[in-house]
């Protein structure tokens, strides 16, 4: 059916009963979501003091129509008809609730109008704007221009042109509900590539935020103007509930995480025998490393995952969250499908990032400012007594434990390895332990937090939120992550001089690795020009290179550099214990907290609750260098 057809059509009646089940469901406390004849819909999260409407007049296709289902109560009326009826039904039961309300009516212009086919530059695109002449409109129209006008625009600068309502030709709707505060927002339909049914898609995305999110902060102004409700964040009138499509989506791509452990695939399961490998041909050659044969079938997940539809979300913040770590998901995969060849290291610097000069620079400040003359090892030699795998597993079992009878929903469980490198790994739900584990006792805490205290927990708290995207982690999340690790372990007083030089060698060695040095050369300068052991320089050396060159280990001391950061700025942790996140995402969390789809952690961390960690936190709060936290008190 063509536009001027769906136009001829009959205006759509509305069912009282629809109406009166809305409002019904609306006084007691129950969310609405209904679909409606010719593709209509009503959706309202809970009871608020505004609807987003849209008329889409057999237009199923506009931005407009995404704009409106971005918010928490929205309207999507196939005429105008319709419109007045549901808007005079919802706006009167809701004045009578909130003493205000107020309708945001979204669409789009028939046309382009400022966009020539010769112009030397991108002219800017119209946005009309009127508002009816009740209280708090007219605020409501000046917060949504500061909004556009602050934005940044990429490809086309916003001009608005702002009307009276009585002189505006698309404020219809005003015109047949006068007794209702109104804005009508119109723009150009800049997303369409001229003379075609293309679209923009990115020019699309952004134009769909920018005019959610200046309607929240519209409505926003509207209601501190008229007196009835003063929000912190304009955000706090976004959804508290999400829609199915985000279940399902959620759960594919947890099921298509699941199908691969990438760090245990990319660990070699011959560390022992690649040492002595190694040691027998006096580091000349690269040892020969084997790995797990791999369980994934990367061209039949990486389908699935890009099956997954992610249009209907109804919720740009939780679209960009998945599209991100869909992006994530196939450089991993990608990753894995690359194993021991040369483009795995190139994925991986997709993946992980260069290293960056400054995080060089810090590195090799901290080796500098921590030369040992005697030689270096891994530990420090302070605490004489040594405790090995099963020690490590006693204490494990313990600390999980401890946890448990916190939270019940804390269901670790410990596995002793034969298979893995010396040291711990976490894998989901699981702490894997070598066999081959030392350690002194002074870094056991250290490490146990940094394990525990942080990776499981995290992994718990996450899964006890609304969506599973929270335990397996936000794209990008593994940077903040170790860097809070670290963090974990300086505030039990486990932070020593060798532990932070192997951080900072990580880096050195990985600048060195993605510049094309082989194996032997960084194995050589490690111990040459750092003073590390010849076992030391190996496991270092190891992780670096294992799957064919692995960026990943950078990550830590740039992820404790933005954790320190974080807190020189006044920032909170609360957020980061949430779930597995990013420092990129703290605004998100927060936002998705003010909107209660977050839940509070479910546990928090036991080292915060350390007898030395108030005063190490309030240090780094202060300000510190990362050599400062050496054996800090």
């Amino acid at each position: 059916m063509s536009t001027a057809q769906a136009n001829k059509r009959l205006p759509t009646t509305v069912d009282a009963r629809i109406v009166d089940e809305a409002l019904l469901s609306i006084a007691a406390g129950k969310s609405v979501r209904r679909d409606l004849e010719n593709g209509g819909r009503l959706h309202i999260d809970r009871a608020l003091p505004f609807l987003c409407v849209y008329v889409s007049n057999g237009r199923d296709a506009d931005a407009a129509l995404d704009v409106a289902s971005a918010n928490a109560s929205y309207l999507i009326a196939p005429d105008l008809d319709f419109a007045v009826s549901i808007v005079e039904a919802i706006g009167s039961a809701m004045v009578e609730r909130f003493g205000a309300f107020v309708v945001l009516d979204v669409g789009e212009l028939a046309q382009d109008r400022l966009l020539s086919d010769d112009a030397p530059y991108l002219p800017p695109f119209e946005i009309t704007l009127s508002a009816s002449d009740q209280p708090g409109t007219h605020a409501a129209v000046v917060a949504f221009t500061t909004a556009i006008e602050r934005v940044e625009a990429k490809f086309r600068s916003p001009r608005l042109n702002k009307l009276r309502a009585a002189d505006d030709p698309q404020a219809h709707l005003a015109a047949r509900t006068p007794g209702i505060a109104c804005v009508t927002i119109r723009f150009a339909p800049i997303y369409r590539v001229p003379g075609s049914c293309d679209i923009y898609p990115d020019l699309r995305e952004r134009l769909v935020a920018n005019i959610f999110d200046a309607g929240l902060q519209a409505v926003t102004a509207f209601l501190k103007t008229t007196g009835y409700l003063n929000l912190p964040t304009h955000r706090a009138l976004g959804r508290r509930a999400f829609v199915d499509t985000v279940e399902r989506a959620d759960r594919s791509i947890d099921d298509i995480a699941a199908t691969f452990d990438f760090l245990l695939a990319v660990t070699p399961i011959n560390a022992g025998a690649a040492w002595q490998d190694f040691k027998s041909n006096r580091f000349q050659r690269p040892p020969r490393l084997l790995y797990r044969p791999l369980t994934v079938q990367v061209d039949v997940e990486k389908k699935k995952l890009f099956s997954i539809a992610f249009n209907r979300f109804e919720d740009p913040v939780l679209f960009n969250l998945y599209r991100e770590k869909r992006h994530e998901l196939d450089l991993q995969l990608s990753m894995l499908s690359a194993r021991e060849t040369p483009r795995f290291v190139e994925f991986g610097r997709a993946l992980y990032g260069r290293v960056e000069p400054g995080l060089l620079d810090a590195a090799k400040d901290i080796l500098e400012k921590t030369v040992n003359p005697v030689g270096v090892t891994s530990s420090d030699c302070g605490d004489s007594e040594s405790v090995d795998c099963e020690d490590v597993e006693r204490a494990s079992r313990a600390m999980i434990e401890m946890y448990r009878r916190q939270y019940s929903g804390f269901e670790a469980t410990v596995e002793l390895r034969d298979d893995l490198p010396a040291g711990l790994l976490v894998s989901g739900a699981r702490l894997l332990i070598s066999r081959s584990t030392k350690m002194t006792r002074q870094r056991l805490r250290a490490l146990l937090s940094h394990e525990i205290g942080v990776h499981l927990l995290t992994y718990f708290n996450g899964s006890a939120q609304g969506l599973r995207l929270f335990r397996t982690g936000l794209a990008g999340y593994e940077g903040v992550q170790e860097g809070l690790a670290v963090l974990a372990e300086y505030l039990v007083g486990g932070m020593t001089t060798g532990r932070l030089r192997v951080i900072a060698a990580r880096v050195v060695a990985c600048a060195a690795m993605l510049q094309g040095a082989s194996f032997q050369e960084v194995f050589h300068s490690l111990v040459r020009d750092y003073g590390f052991s010849e076992t030391g320089a190996f496991h270092l050396a190891l992780r670096l290179y294992r799957g064919g060159g692995l960026a990943k280990d950078a990550i830590y001391l740039r992820g404790l550099l933005e954790v320190l950061n974080h807190l020189r700025s006044g920032g909170a942790l609360d957020p980061f214990w949430m779930g597995k996140i990013a420092a990129s995402h703290f605004s998100v969390m927060q936002e998705l907290n003010t909107r209660g789809l977050l839940r509070a952690p479910a546990v928090r961390p036991a080292f915060l609750s350390h007898q030395q960690a108030t005063k190490r936190l309030e240090k780094a709060r202060s300000g510190i260098l990362p050599v400062e936290m050496i054996a800090s008190s």
